[in-house]
């Protein structure tokens, strides 16, 4: 049994359901990018939906600091009507408090499905103000936490309304905690983790935490730099966290104890800029000239980071190998991304860009799992405790 409840048992049918849901979804002009999120609320809506419940949405959408056109939720309620094949009611407002919402709300009919404007369109939102929660605990009789990708902040729409409001976890949340925990507790093995992105400083807990559980490290995307210039490479104008040099070689230190294999790019496909059409070379990461950036993995690196995962039971991958969105440094991600669908592996794949990166491949549905979760999934994998996690089942069933 989990930790937390779920709808297992839930006392909700017919009740009106509060659903905490992540629907920020990539949106400009009105078009939403990928729908991955919106499609990933289907199985826990669906089944309360089942249950006679009418339903009362929330999500954010960017991080708008008031009222915003550009990030109102409009264009996700029309993609989620379609999925849902029903009508998602929406109306525009100033926030999900304002009073025109509250009356929409109470006007809602028995079985509807009702979607609240932009959470954070109200500042207490992210303050976790308890105004604001008791304002939202009065749309429903119970609330269903289903934001994976929100479980991390403590904000009135995902654990402030947990403290009003008997409250369990949806589908996609308890998938997500129970395919992650598994990851810490028992994976198959051999277990091997591929890491990319921009900073170290985003996934330093994620490393330490895993030299504990994994059978190997591939490392790439800008982070690879740090620890390659670490080593007394040099990377060239590449991108470097020089404050975390030290830190950097402590880590490799502690997995060659651990014996566990850091594999780094050998080599790195560089540019003076990113921009379609570039002129690139290809250098070793370690000798990087002055004048150019390393903006994705070479050749030599493909090669080798397609051998670490050759054999994996268990593949975890977040975050993308090089400046993906812009070809031609957009090879090493795709070639990893077809690597890990390819492998037969139990494979978890976390990030907004590299889900973005499986998403775009078309090979999603090879993928075991594709995490919702962004920062949620590296601090619950760091081995943080998760605040939406933690509040539910605070208020017993009345």
């Amino acid at each position: 049994m989990p930790a937390f409840p779920t709808l297992d048992g839930a006392p909700l049918d017919g009740k009106r359901v509060f659903v905490r849901v992540d629907l920020n979804v990539p949106l400009k002009g009105g078009v939403i990018g990928d729908d991955t999120r919106i499609r990933a609320t289907l199985p826990t809506l669906t089944e309360l939906l089942q249950r006679g419940c009418t339903l009362v949405l929330a999500s954010h959408l960017g991080r708008p600091k008031g009222p915003d056109d550009a990030a109102r939720l409009a264009p996700v309620a029309a993609r989620l009507g379609e999925l849902l094949g029903r009508e998602v009611r929406y109306l525009a407002t100033d926030g999900p408090a304002a009073p025109e919402q509250a009356a929409f709300v109470a006007d809602a009919p028995d079985g509807s499905v009702t979607l609240l404007e932009n959470t954070r369109f109200d500042p207490r939102e992210t303050k976790n103000d308890p105004a604001l929660a008791r304002v939202l605990a009065g749309y429903a009789d119970a609330f269903v936490n289903d934001a994976f990708g929100a479980a991390h902040r403590a904000h009135a729409s995902t654990e402030g309304i947990a403290r009003i409001l008997p409250s369990v976890a949806g589908r996609l949340m308890e998938r997500e905690l129970a395919v992650l925990g598994g990851l810490l507790d028992a994976p198959e093995r051999p277990f091997v983790v591929v890491l990319g992105g921009a900073k170290v400083s985003d996934k330093l807990g994620v490393i330490e935490r895993l030299l504990d559980v994994a059978d190997a490290l591939v490392i790439g995307g800008a982070m690879a730099y740090t620890f390659v210039k670490a080593q007394g490479g040099r990377v060239g104008g590449s991108l470097v966290e020089d404050d975390l040099l030290d830190l950097a070689r402590q880590l490799l230190g502690q997995a060659t104890e651990r014996n566990v294999p850091i594999v780094l790019p050998v080599d790195t496909n560089c540019a003076e800029e990113v921009k379609p059409g570039v002129e690139t070379s290809v250098h070793p990461t370690d000798a990087i000239p002055d004048d150019l950036k390393g903006f994705d993995i070479g050749p030599k690196s493909i090669a080798d980071f397609r051998d670490a995962l050759a054999g994996a039971a268990t593949i975890l991958w977040n975050g993308p190998l090089g400046v993906f969105e812009v070809p031609p440094f957009d090879a090493g991600t795709r070639a990893i991304a077809e690597a890990v669908a390819a492998s037969g592996s139990m494979s978890v794949v976390g990030g907004g860009d590299s889900v973005s990166a499986i998403t775009k491949a078309g090979l999603a549905d090879r993928i075991e799992h594709v995490s919702t979760g962004g920062g949620a999934s590296l601090e619950f994998l760091e081995g943080r405790t998760l605040p939406g996690v933690a509040a539910l089942g605070a208020v017993p069933w009345g």
